[in-house]
C-alpha cells in the first residue's frame, strides 16, 4: 500500500515573509513540487521536478497520480489551503487520508487583521469565478461581508449588487489590494463611492461596521 503523502502547503497572502516554516521546509526539500506559475518561479529549485497549475487540472492531477507512487508531493495552495484552494479538487481525487494539509494566514485573515476587526462573526463569501445568492448577500443590520473578488466581480461591481441587495450608499466599505505587498493599498469609502469609482480588482472587500 502506497505510504506517501500529498502536502498541501499554504504559501500565504503573498509576501514571503507571511510564509510559515513548515511550509516553507516542506516545499523546499519537495522532490515533487506542484503550484501556480508565479510560486514556482518564487520558491522551486533546479533540484524539483515541478508540476504548473493551470486550467488543465487533469494534467495536475495525474502528475500529482504519478508521482506519489515514487516520493511525496508538496502542493502550494495560495494563502490557506483551508479556504476557496485546491484542496477540495485534490480530495475528490485522492483518499483524505494521504493528504496533510499546512494551513497558513489567507488574504481575508489578513483583511480583518489590517482593519483591527475579528471576524468569527462574520458572513464570509467568495465571487472569485461565482457569484454568492441574493440571500446571503442582502443587509442585515450588524452584518459584516468578508469578499474575495476576480476581475468581474471587482470592486465597484460588487458595490452595486450589495447597494441592490438593501445595502445603505453610506454603508462602509474597506477595499484591501496587493495585502503583504509594498504597494499594499487599502481603501475606506462608502458603497455608493465604491460604485462609482474606478474597479480594484482581485481584492478583498470588508463590508459592515468596521
Amino acid at each position: 500500500m502506497n505510504s506517501k503523502k500529498i502536502i498541501v502547503a499554504g504559501i500565504g497572502p503573498g509576501a514571503k515573509n507571511f510564509i510559515t516554516p513548515a511550509a516553507l521546509e516542506k516545499i523546499s526539500t519537495a522532490r515533487f513540487l506542484v503550484g501556480g506559475n508565479r510560486a514556482l518561479a518564487e520558491f522551486s529549485n533546479q533540484n524539483q521536478e515541478t508540476c504548473a497549475i493551470t486550467k488543465d487540472l487533469d494534467a495536475v492531477i495525474n502528475f500529482i497520480r504519478e508521482k506519489i507512487l515514487i516520493d511525496e508531493v508538496v502542493v502550494m495552495a495560495s494563502g490557506d489551503p483551508g479556504y476557496y484552494s485546491i484542496l477540495d479538487l485534490l480530495r475528490k481525487n485522492f483518499a483524505p487520508e494521504i493528504i496533510e494539509v499546512i494551513p497558513s494566514i489567507s488574504s481575508m485573515q489578513l483583511a480583518f487583521a489590517k482593519l483591527a476587526l475579528s471576524w468569527h462573526s462574520s458572513t464570509l463569501l467568495s465571487f472569485h469565478g461565482r457569484r454568492p445568492s441574493d440571500e446571503d448577500l442582502k443587509f442585515a443590520p450588524e452584518k459584516i461581508l468578508g469578499l474575495l473578488t476576480d476581475n468581474e466581480f471587482n470592486s465597484a461591481a460588487i458595490s452595486k449588487i450589495l447597494l441592490e441587495n438593501g445595502w445603505s450608499e453610506n454603508s462602509k466599505i474597506a477595499i484591501c489590494a496587493r495585502l503583504s505587498y509594498p504597494d499594499e493599498k487599502i481603501i475606506r469609502t462608502t458603497l455608493i463611492e465604491a460604485a462609482n469609482s474606478a474597479p480594484v480588482k482581485n481584492c478583498i472587500l470588508i463590508v459592515g461596521r468596521w
